[in-house]
C-alpha cells in the first residue's frame, strides 16, 4: 500500500510538472507568433494573479496565460512593500564574479585588498571621473578595472583605451587620465584586450559608464558615493 501511494504521488507530481511545462511554451510560443523577431529567455509562471513572468533580452514582462494582456511593469508586494520585480532585474542583472575574465582588467590594489570590486569604465566618460573621485575614498579594496569604450557616445575612446593599456603601468596612465586629464603618451599598437572588453560588455548589454559588479555579483549602474560603495563591498564580502 505505502508503494502505491508513493507510485501514485510520483506520477500526480509528474503530471503538474508537465502541465506546468506545457503552460509556459503555450505562453512563450504565443509571445514568439506576436513578437517574431523578440529573443524569449524563460518564460515562468509566477505566484501573483495568474501571471507568466517573460524575460525578453533582459527585460521583465508579465502576461496571462492566453496572452490577452502584456503587462510592462512592477509588481509591489503590499505586506512589506518590496518590489518584486526590481528584485527580480537584479537577479537577472547579476553576474558570477569568477565568471569574468579578470586577466583582461588592470588591477588596483588599496589596504588589504579583502573587498573586490570590477567597473567597465570609458576614458571619455564623466561619470566614471565622479566614480573615481569617490573611489579615493574608499581605502581598503581590490579593483579590477575595464576599460570599455563607448565609441558611438566618445569617439577617441578606444585609442585611449588602447593607450592606457600599452602604457607601462596602466593603473596610473588611467589615474592620471581620468582625474588630472593628462592623457597616455604610450602607442596604442601593443597587443591589448579592448575590442575584446567591448564584446565582452556587449554581450553582458552593458549599455553606459560605468557599470560596477560586487563580488556578490549585484550590478550597479551609474556612479554612486564613497558611502555607497562602503555599504555595498561590506554586503558583498559576508
Amino acid at each position: 500500500m505505502r508503494g502505491l501511494v508513493s507510485l501514485l504521488l510520483s506520477l500526480a507530481l509528474t503530471a503538474s510538472a508537465a502541465g506546468a511545462w506545457a503552460d509556459e511554451a503555450t505562453v512563450k510560443k504565443a509571445f514568439q507568433a506576436k513578437f517574431p523577431k523578440a529573443r524569449v529567455e524563460s518564460v515562468t509562471r509566477t505566484p501573483y494573479l495568474g501571471l507568466y513572468e517573460v524575460v525578453v533580452e533582459g527585460q521583465v514582462f508579465y502576461t496571462d496565460e492566453p496572452f490577452s494582456f502584456l503587462v510592462d511593469g512592477n509588481i509591489i508586494e503590499t505586506r512589506n512593500l518590496a518590489n518584486v520585480t526590481e528584485e527580480r532585474r537584479k537577479k537577472l542583472a547579476a553576474v558570477k564574479f569568477d565568471s569574468l575574465p579578470l586577466e583582461w582588467a588592470f588591477k588596483t590594489v588599496k589596504g588589504d585588498g579583502r573587498r573586490k570590486l570590477a567597473i567597465f569604465s570609458d576614458p571619455d566618460c564623466p561619470f566614471c571621473r565622479r566614480l573615481e573621485e569617490e573611489l579615493v575614498k574608499v581605502t581598503n579594496v581590490t579593483l579590477y578595472t575595464f576599460l570599455y569604450p563607448l565609441e558611438s557616445l566618445h569617439p577617441a575612446a578606444p585609442e585611449k583605451a588602447r593607450r592606457i593599456w600599452c602604457s607601462a603601468d596602466p593603473a596610473k596612465a588611467w589615474g592620471d587620465l581620468i582625474l588630472s586629464g593628462t592623457n597616455p603618451r604610450a602607442t596604442d599598437k601593443c597587443d591589448n584586450p579592448v575590442d575584446k572588453i567591448v564584446k565582452l560588455g556587449q554581450k553582458l548589454r552593458i549599455t553606459g559608464t560605468p557599470t560596477l559588479f560586487f563580488a556578490d555579483g549585484q550590478r550597479v549602474p551609474g556612479a554612486i558615493s564613497a558611502a555607497q560603495l562602503e555599504k555595498a563591498l561590506d554586503a558583498a564580502s559576508r
